[in-house]
């Protein structure tokens, strides 16, 4: 299967607590078709102190389903579907379905 979600899209969420918020994907956990989205699903977590790290609480980004998140259209930033397309050069490049234009750049 293609992935239509990877490392360094831009995605909107919607659905949840977080619905309407744009962000950059920094992970994607494809076993558990999850994705880590920068801002969004924060969550807090006590850390004991290390020799590192003074510890205390940490704020970091939980994964969010992926069936949450849709890609964010590269000409006016609202949520789109997925579609691919070969280009003039035979490679297969994620296009967006409502304008056309090329995700992949």
């Amino acid at each position: 299967m293609a992935a239509k979600i990877k490392k360094g899209d831009t995605v909107v969420v919607i659905t949840g607590k977080d619905k309407g918020t744009k962000g950059e994907v920094l992970k994607v956990l494809t076993e558990e078709n999850r994705v880590v989205v920068r801002g969004v699903n924060l969550v807090k977590r006590h850390q004991k102190p290390t020799q590192l790290d003074p510890g205390g609480m940490k704020s970091f980004e939980a994964p969010i389903h992926v069936s949450n998140v849709a890609h964010a259209d590269p000409r006016d930033g609202k949520a789109v579907r997925v579609g691919f397309k070969i280009d003039q050069h035979g490679r297969k490049t994620r296009v967006a379905k409502r304008s056309g234009e090329s995700i992949d750049v």
